[in-house]
């Protein structure tokens, strides 16, 4: 029986209705070979980014609460996310709060700055949220950014799917970014209860992941997975 609950079930299920999840032969924009890829940029209707959505705000309910007081996504995927989920919080959770993005490049007319929406001030606590971060890098970027607005403190970061792959060093890339930003980086699912949840199983009578998909999987996760402990 399936140790994940029926929310994160039901969000792995999703994925795979939304094609936002595929399995086969991919390259990483790293350039690893990979045998699955999660593009978030599959959710495209209103309803889909509103149950998208929603599965973030219950998790961040459930594993972060409400002590933060601006959720910020970084440009580009991040900007329809951080809107989305605010509106969810909002609407579903009685939280409302404020929600900003970045731009690629600083606007040096109008209103001017690089950020847009609620500006995080001094003493806030900002939520960051991003649809998958398998290096960290866009969050390297953007957190400068939000430090150079404000006297900030990071709440935490919230993906969608935690890849469980190595970083820099011998730690997961998601470890690695929570102790070099001293936040907590919290994913609704990982690689492995995807591989687990879907292994054999059928989803609309299709079985995504055989035992040559696991065994790849497993292959893939034993070459550039951390290798301080296993997750």
């Amino acid at each position: 029986m399936s140790s994940l609950s029926r929310s994160q079930q039901d969000f792995i299920e999703f994925l795979v209705d939304c094609e936002v999840l595929t399995f086969g032969d991919f390259t990483t924009k790293s350039g690893r070979k990979t045998p699955y890829f999660v593009n978030t940029g599959k959710v495209r209707t209103g309803s889909q980014i509103a149950q998208f959505a929603s599965f973030y705000a219950q998790a961040i309910v459930e594993k972060i609460g409400d002590q933060f007081e601006v959720i910020f996504g970084p440009a580009y995927k991040g900007i329809p996310l951080a809107t989305a989920i605010a509106a969810c919080l909002a609407r579903d959770h009685g939280i409302d709060r404020g929600f900003c993005f970045d731009r690629k490049e600083t606007k040096d007319h109008g209103e001017g700055g690089s950020l847009v929406g609620a500006i995080p001030a001094d003493g806030n606590r900002v939520l960051i949220v991003e649809d998958v971060t398998t290096a960290g890098t866009s969050i390297r970027e953007t957190v400068p950014k939000l430090r150079a607005a404000a006297d900030i403190t990071l709440a935490g970061l919230m993906i969608s799917v935690d890849r469980c792959e190595r970083g820099t060093g011998d730690q997961s890339a998601l470890d690695q970014l929570s102790s070099e930003m001293d936040m907590p980086c919290i994913s609704i699912v990982t690689v492995h209860d995807i591989l687990g949840y879907l292994h054999g199983r059928e989803i609309d009578g299709k079985v995504y992941i055989d035992d040559n998909i696991r065994r790849r999987m497993e292959e893939y996760l034993k070459m550039h997975g951390p290798r301080d402990h296993t997750r």
